[in-house]
């Protein structure tokens, strides 16, 4: 009787628990802000759009309102195959709210007057919020008691386009909530974080694009004002867009000096170093390439890099001459990078052929016959593919080999490239006559799909107790503090029973100590309350793969790819889950 008591009590809390997180999770509200449309039909003010998207999701940080950040809005927008370079329809726009989890999606549209004469260049924007999950407009209840759709509209003169983006931060946010903590006037400032004269030489420095002297005079003015009345600090904006005039203009040693004013904790400095490691490539400086390339890696989740970096890594193995043993880990180097490239775009021909010269070089003939059939199969008249594919199976003692052999020679006829070829392997079994394939990506592709390492916060958010706590329990599990960790957990808990990641930290606890029921539990614990948390998935998965149970080991792979497909766990517990039970 007491047993059946206990079990009641039990399902009556959780089910009372449930509802509450339902209430909670209900009055959250989660917002995605979309690049605003330029309705001026004047291409070189398009950068405007996206600077509404990347300032208002800052300036939305406050607490109480989660935001989905610009990188990840595009990191969705990416796997969703929804084009990076083309404002989405409303449609598309609320599946892609939905996505995210967002339940606010914020749009704009806006218009340009170019300056005239003494008439400086002004802007016109227009603003509007959506219920994502009604599909509706966003109505305000006004002191009446009656509910009305308000659409924001503002117009300044361009240069005061950071006041505007306080502006319209402030009045969203005001539109949410009449008793919102914080005043128009303290976004304002926040939106402007570059002096007014220095903002104003940059914005000049951009829209002189049609004159490259102008264009370097502005953009100069802009870091020097900055530097002046920020006590030395760099315009990181600024310096990125000289490093790349000056890149354009092949004046690579001043490309490569403003790029490297770039701090590093700059939301900048990714792409600064991005194309600081491409321009050491093309000058042939392998080693310094993959210097400040390799840092990069993991923090841009680019096939682009990847392919990159493997194949500046294969170059530089074959430059090395001196010392084999140097050689050889650069090739291996090179191989792991382009395996993660392989991986994380199959389709990749670039990163597939890339991969086919590592492992022939490599001496991993079937690896090196696997990949390169692939290629043929998507350039079905690649003769550089033909001529690999054919020595890696005369390798292999393939009877084939002759045939895809005589192909080489059918599509290699174009300045007599087989008798090229062919020379240099007779002399020397090498196949550096065969050019490793990078496609350098434009600025525009790699700044739609950057993900940069920080965020900047220029309102900042109030650290609850329970975020404190939170954190202070997971550096004691690092420190190997577990006691410490579970007593730290248990008073989140008492003020905060829905807490995932409370749930999630006691479960690695749990895990580390073997204890594989508890850790379960737990790990399914944090789910119900958030079933977002990919690394409770992937936990769960192992230890089921642990106990040997591949279906529920497939089932989570799929549920925590599903979540996010780039996540590195996931995408690697993907791999185990596809060889459990084979």
């Amino acid at each position: 009787m007491l047993r059946k008591l206990i079990y009641s009590i039990g399902f009556t809390v959780i089910f009372c628990l449930s509802i509450s997180a339902q209430t909670v999770l209900k009055n959250q509200d989660s917002v995605m802000v979309l690049p605003f449309e330029n309705t001026s039909n004047k291409s070189e003010f398009n950068w405007v759009g996206e600077s509404f998207a990347g300032s208002l999701s800052e300036l939305l940080k406050v607490p109480g309102l989660t935001v989905v950040s610009n990188q990840e809005r595009k990191i969705i927008q990416q796997r969703l195959r929804i084009p990076l370079t083309v404002l989405p329809s409303l449609a598309t726009s609320l599946k892609l709210a939905r996505e995210s989890g967002a339940t606010l999606l914020i749009f704009g549209k806006y218009d340009i007057i170019p300056a005239d004469g003494d008439v400086a260049a002004s802007i016109s924007v227009r603003s509007n919020m959506i219920r994502v999950n009604e599909g509706r407009f966003f109505t305000e209840e006004f002191p009446d008691g009656s509910l009305k759709t308000r659409e924001i509209n503002l117009s300044d003169a361009l240069q005061n386009l950071q006041t505007v983006q306080g502006q319209v931060a402030y009045q969203i946010l005001y539109q949410r909530d009449k008793a919102l903590p914080f005043s128009q006037n303290q976004f304002i400032e926040a939106a402007n974080k570059v002096p007014a004269r220095a903002f104003e030489a940059y914005i000049k420095g951009l829209l002189s694009a049609s004159n490259e002297e102008t264009r370097e005079i502005y953009l100069r003015n802009a870091i020097r004002i900055y530097s002046e009345e920020k006590e030395g600090a760099v315009y990181a904006e600024a310096a990125l867009e000289l490093g790349h005039l000056y890149m354009n203009k092949r004046s690579f040693a001043d490309a490569i000096s403003y790029f490297s004013q770039i701090p590093e904790q700059s939301p900048q400095y990714a792409e600064s170093a991005f194309f600081t490691g491409l321009i050491q490539w093309q000058q042939k400086n392998y080693e310094q390439a993959l210097a400040v390339l390799r840092p990069l890696a993991d923090d841009l989740k680019l096939t682009s890099v990847y392919n990159t970096l493997g194949a500046i890594a294969i170059l530089a193995s074959r430059e090395e001459t001196k010392n084999k043993g140097k050689s050889d880990a650069l090739l291996v180097e090179g191989i792991e990078y382009l395996k993660k490239a392989h991986e994380a775009e199959p389709a990749n021909l670039n990163a597939a052929f890339n991969l086919s010269v590592a492992h022939f070089l490599n001496g991993n003939n079937k690896g090196s016959v696997e990949m390169i059939r692939s290629v043929i199969a998507g350039i079905p008249r690649d003769g550089d593919a033909y001529y690999l594919l054919s020595k890696g199976l005369k390798n292999l003692n393939d009877p084939t080999a002759d045939d895809m052999d005589n192909q080489a020679r059918k599509f290699l006829t174009l300045n007599n490239r087989y008798a090229v070829l062919e020379k240099e392997w007779e002399r020397s079994k090498s196949i550096d006559g065969i050019d490793l394939r990078v496609e350098q990506p434009s600025r525009r592709d790699f700044v739609s799909v950057v993900m940069t390492r920080k965020q900047a916060a220029p309102v900042q958010s109030i650290v609850s107790e329970t975020e404190q706590l939170l954190a202070q329990a997971d550096t004691y599990y690092k420190n190997g503090n577990d006691d410490q960790a579970m007593a730290t957990l248990r008073k989140v808990l008492v003020g905060e029973p829905m807490s995932a990641q409370a749930y999630l930290t006691l479960g690695k606890i749990h895990l580390r100590r073997g204890d594989l029921e508890q850790a379960i539990s737990s790990f399914k614990t944090a789910l119900f309350w958030d079933n977002r948390l990919v690394e409770a998935h992937v936990s769960l998965g192992r230890i089921y793969l642990e106990k040997g149970d591949c279906l529920q080991v497939k089932n989570y792979a799929a549920s925590a790819s599903a979540i996010d497909g780039n996540n590195a766990e996931a995408l690697a517990f993907q791999r185990l889950a596809e060889r459990c039970s084979k």
